[in-house]
């Protein structure tokens, strides 16, 4: 015997396929801090207006302890996620620097 089934039918089922196999979150820590990694944003305040450069991220890294740089060009979306060792540096469409802090 053949059973046919209808879109309708297969939609509705989908999210019960999803619910069985979905899992438990992972962890129902705080999220962490900005002093819980190697970036430190003492210090950064003094690279806001200057031009975004090589050689200025390579400053702000040393300066911040950072172990990675994302620079945050004008009008662009960013991810949200928080990380440590990261430092993030903003910058205008003159390329002036608008911010820096980690995370």
């Amino acid at each position: 015997m053949f059973i046919r089934t209808t879109p309708l039918l297969a939609f509705l089922l989908l999210p019960a396929c999803a619910a069985a196999t979905a899992e438990p979150p992972a962890s129902s820590a705080p999220p962490p801090t900005a002093d819980a990694g190697p970036c430190a944003n003492e210090g950064l305040d003094a690279f806001i207006g200057q031009k975004a450069t090589a050689g200025t991220g390579a400053q702000l890294l040393a300066r911040s302890g950072a172990r990675t740089l994302r620079w945050g060009p004008p009008r662009s979306p960013m991810t949200m996620d928080f990380r440590p060792d990261r430092l993030t540096v903003s910058y205008d469409d003159d390329m002036v620097i608008t911010s820096a802090r980690c995370g």
